[in-house]
């Protein structure tokens, strides 16, 4: 079989064994979030990756799972160090040992401990998708711009009123300078080297 008609053929969806629990568990953190946290907060871009490789599990759709590798990944390898250290590290998963915050709820946002498991397992069993970088790049823009005007600054969705919480994360910038600056920054600085790192280390 040549090369050309293997990119043809149509990529397995996961097993059951492993697509059904997920499904299950994003059913169920669904509601929760959304009534906790309202739906803006389904923005984040951890959240929105949740959904993205569920579609990927069942689909087998390679640009989905590659988008959130490109996205997410280092973000979400970084809070579960931080998880390590019990959230001192750099204060990621910090809330997740905040006794205010009721126990399903962290029990829920466990979910960042498996998300980058899933997204490596898909990586290596079907390859990376090298569209993603510039997919991933687009679908930020959107996203950036859809936190930034459908999300109370007070929540700071994705950063993007600062780096940190709440509004006030900084006072250098102009709201749009800063937010203009962000979104051109972030593909360079955060996304480009992630590309490049996995289009070396897994097969296309």
């Amino acid at each position: 079989m040549t090369a050309k008609q293997q990119s043809k053929d149509p990529i397995p969806a996961c097993p059951l064994w492993i697509t059904l629990p997920y499904t299950l568990f994003v059913a169920v953190l669904t509601p929760f979030y959304w009534l906790r946290y309202g739906p803006g907060n389904f923005l984040w871009f951890s959240d929105l990756a949740l959904f993205a490789v569920l579609i990927a599990l069942w689909t087998g759709i390679r640009l989905f799972y590659s988008m959130m590798a490109v996205g997410v990944l280092p973000l979400e390898l970084a809070w579960c160090v931080d998880f390590a250290t019990g959230g001192r590290f750099i204060g990621l998963a910090a809330y997740m040992f905040d006794p205010k915050e009721p126990l399903h709820m962290r029990l829920l946002s466990g979910f960042h401990l498996f998300l980058p498991v899933f997204i490596l397992f898909m990586l290596m069993r079907q390859g990376y998708d090298r569209r993603a970088f510039k997919a991933q790049t687009v679908f930020a823009w959107v996203v950036l711009l859809a936190s930034y005007w459908l999300t109370p600054p007070e929540k700071n969705i994705n950063w993007v009123h600062g780096l940190g919480p709440g509004p006030e994360a900084q006072k250098v910038l102009s709201p749009g300078t800063y937010l203009g600056l962000y979104m051109v920054l972030l593909p360079v600085v955060a996304y480009l080297p992630v590309h490049l790192v996995l289009k070396r280390l897994f097969r296309p």
